[in-house]
């Protein structure tokens, strides 16, 4: 009796430290995946700069890494390596709709008319949100990073140990995206400055047309 007790003892320890390592892991492989610079990172400072709908942008953002990675987790990702044309599709309307955002932001930069932090709400919020819808699900890489990649690493973790890993993965954005976006408010008074605005608007469309244009090399 005394002994069973120590082997259920030993494999919850085990179990705990196996889920323990499985949502460690894939925190750390959803925060090397998205913290990358890239367009929606982008979207997502300068909202938080303007305090403009920066709750929307974070629960979007959020929501739609975490129902990739889910689906990634449930073995989508297999579907999206046989059907590469999907992919195509998504590349070039990728590719399109970062090409006028990042002009928007370079004529943008032109005047500081309407550029201070404080002047938030100029944009409605259902064209933030769609927006955010655009530039997360509109980004091939999100795809190949989410049900690829993170699919792939979770599948190593056996059949429950994936969905920890997969957890890890969705915090990992929400911890990400939370920061980024409520944490940009802070920086406001750097921004009060219509010259910080242009130059934010200048680098986020010059990010937006190179991401476009590897969008179209690849």
């Amino acid at each position: 009796m005394h002994q069973n007790h120590e082997l259920d003892c030993t494999w919850v320890v085990s179990y705990r430290r196996g889920v323990l390592t499985s949502l460690l892991t894939g925190l750390a492989a959803g925060l090397t995946l998205i913290v990358a610079i890239g367009a929606q990172n982008a979207y997502v400072l300068r909202q938080g700069l303007r305090r403009e709908h920066v709750g929307w942008v974070v629960t979007v953002c959020t929501l739609s890494d975490v129902a990739l990675i889910a689906a990634g987790v449930a073995g989508i990702g297999v579907l999206v390596e046989r059907h590469p044309t999907a992919l195509e599709v998504v590349r070039s309307l990728g590719a399109a709709f970062l090409v006028g955002y990042g002009l928007m932001s370079l004529y943008r930069a032109r005047s500081a008319t309407g550029l201070h932090a404080s002047d938030g709400g100029s944009t409605s919020r259902a064209g933030v949100v769609a927006r955010t819808l655009a530039l997360t699900w509109l980004n091939p890489h999100v795809y190949l990073d989410t049900l690829v990649l993170l699919g792939g690493l979770a599948a190593t973790h056996g059949t429950a140990g994936r969905w920890w890993f997969g957890a890890g993965a969705a915090l990992g954005s929400l911890l990400w995206f939370a920061g980024l976006g409520l944490g940009a408010r802070r920086a406001h008074r750097l921004f009060e400055s219509s010259r910080a605005w242009h130059v934010l608007d200048v680098l986020i469309g010059l990010t937006m047309l190179t991401i476009a244009w590897t969008l179209v090399r690849d």
